[in-house]
């Protein structure tokens, strides 16, 4: 009985421990796609991505309709090439990251600063894939706006 026991917590350490690295290796390929915007990296920022992967944004268009506005890669690649190094400043907070094999999905509430002054908050829904052991960003959604941003 004892040596089931011990079989039983080992492999629910094991499994535990494998899922908070998958779970790390999610964050790392986030948290380099925000360093990269940052510093206007525009090769790190590529690499987070797929190859054909959805970027969208749901905010006010300009008649003050709530609309989803889609961007490509290159888009946004060079929308963050425009700005200044360390202009960029967005502050996520991991609140939930669900993870099935090779597909993971991330819920992660932010406040974005520029230039060191707040501008907007909103919450980034990311869904990424584990591509030849690599997790890279397929879908990538967020919210924008100025109210309820504590």
């Amino acid at each position: 009985m004892k040596k089931l026991l011990s079989a039983l917590i080992l492999f629910l350490l094991f499994t535990s421990v494998k899922a908070q690295t998958e779970q790390d290796s999610v964050k790392t390929t986030i948290n380099h796609m925000f360093t990269a915007m940052e510093n206007g990296d525009t090769v790190l920022l590529r690499a987070c991505f797929t190859t054909n992967p959805v970027i969208q944004t749901i905010g006010l268009n300009k008649e003050g309709k709530l609309a989803v506005k889609d961007e490509t890669l290159q888009e946004f690649i060079s929308s963050i090439a425009k700005l200044p190094k360390n202009a960029a400043d967005e502050r996520i907070v991991f609140d939930a990251i669900h993870i099935d094999g090779v597909l993971a999905n991330v819920w992660a509430p932010y406040k974005f600063y520029f230039n060191n002054v707040f501008s907007h908050c909103g919450a980034d829904d990311f869904t990424l894939v584990k591509l030849s052991g690599e997790w890279k960003i397929q879908y990538l959604i967020d919210t924008r706006h100025k109210h309820s941003c504590e």
